[in-house]
């Protein structure tokens, strides 16, 4: 009976030189500061093994894979589905493969996601939603000589490659056509305290009521976790307590959902025969997407789009000019949003 011999991979080799699968794939590829010492040792655990370069190390030799690493927290959030699928759109057109690896809710594993894409050879890393970790990331791609982009939300990073939306003027924006409409009693719902994409947005927000002359109540702003419920039980006890409020800016579109519902509950509890009578009449909902037009629910908001798709291209683009040409030339580019009007 012939038994088949065990392909020797390159944990085998790491094991037997007593380095990480990071450092094998560095000595293979010719990346990052690794010392003669450790590339002799890594160098002969392979001939001892017979262990074989395939394609994908052959390539790498070369300075080029073909793939580009993604890291997100959650591709749940719609955010980084559009931007994912943006990202793909662009690395597909240029004939380039995408490795996506996901880093946990709070970013708990950010660091093995990093290791990771390190050892799949990777031309570059594009890290989506890390604003709290990018000191440490861009130290850490630095030292492996590997370009790195930041495609995110929101950020205060300084000193990287970042394209994120701009939050503020996107707040801006709705709140102002929300005023020229005539409302002049705007209130906020949804959000953690925590985030820093709300704590732009609540900017925007907050500049223009001032810019315009109009009251800011700080009860007016209702923080509201992503669910729909919530943000039904929210607006009802908000317009409840507040009647004289007349417009309500939603933090995204789940919660724009359910305030919808909220608003259904307190028309059929004011006697209004439809909701759309007590929509007109009494408040009007507005909100951030981060979807494309068509996939938008058909509800008569004012939606404000964040162009998450496009922040993908640009974070694909930008990624493989720097895995191409080296380019040391750090840029901060905020893709601005635009207004989406739907009528009942």
């Amino acid at each position: 009976m012939t038994t088949m011999a065990k392909k020797i991979t390159i944990n085998d080799v790491a094991d037997a030189a007593g380095v990480s699968v990071t450092t094998v794939s560095l000595v293979l590829s010719g990346k990052g500061r690794i010392s003669a010492a450790t590339g002799t040792r890594v160098n002969e655990a392979i001939e001892k093994l017979g262990f074989v370069r395939n394609r994908q190390a052959a390539s790498l030799r070369g300075g080029q894979s073909g793939v580009i690493g993604l890291i997100v927290r959650d591709l749940c959030n719609s955010f980084y589905a559009e931007l994912t699928a943006g990202l793909t759109d662009e690395l597909e057109k240029q004939g380039k493969l995408l490795c996506l690896t996901q880093s946990g809710a709070k970013g708990q594993h950010m660091q093995r996601c990093f290791e990771t894409l390190i050892a799949q050879g990777v031309d570059g890393i594009i890290i989506a939603g890390a604003a709290g970790q990018g000191a440490e990331l861009r130290e850490l791609a630095e030292q492996k000589n590997l370009p790195l982009v930041f495609a995110s939300r929101a950020s205060y990073l300084d000193e990287v490659d970042i394209i994120r939306p701009d939050n503020m003027q996107a707040a801006q924006l709705v709140t102002e056509h929300l005023i020229k409409r005539g409302h002049q009693r705007i209130a906020w719902i949804g959000g953690r305290g925590s985030s820093l994409t709300r704590a732009e947005r609540l900017g925007g927000y907050c500049s223009t009521l001032l810019k315009f002359g109009l009251p800011f109540h700080s009860e007016w702003i209702i923080e509201c976790e992503s669910s729909q419920k919530q943000a039904a039980d929210a607006i009802t006890t908000l317009l409840h307590q507040n009647p004289t409020i007349t417009a309500v800016l939603c933090h995204n579109s789940t919660i724009a959902m359910g305030a919808w519902f909220g608003l259904l509950r307190a028309g059929r509890q004011s006697g209004e025969g439809s909701l759309d009578s007590y929509y007109d009449r009494h408040v009007a909902l507005a909100a951030f997407a981060e979807v494309t037009d068509d996939e938008l629910d058909d509800l008569p908001l004012t939606w404000v789009s964040t162009p998450a798709r496009e922040i993908g291209r640009s974070a694909g683009q930008r990624i493989l000019a720097r895995a191409k040409n080296g380019d040391d030339e750090v840029r901060n580019q905020i893709m601005p949003a635009r207004l989406v009007l739907r009528s009942s």
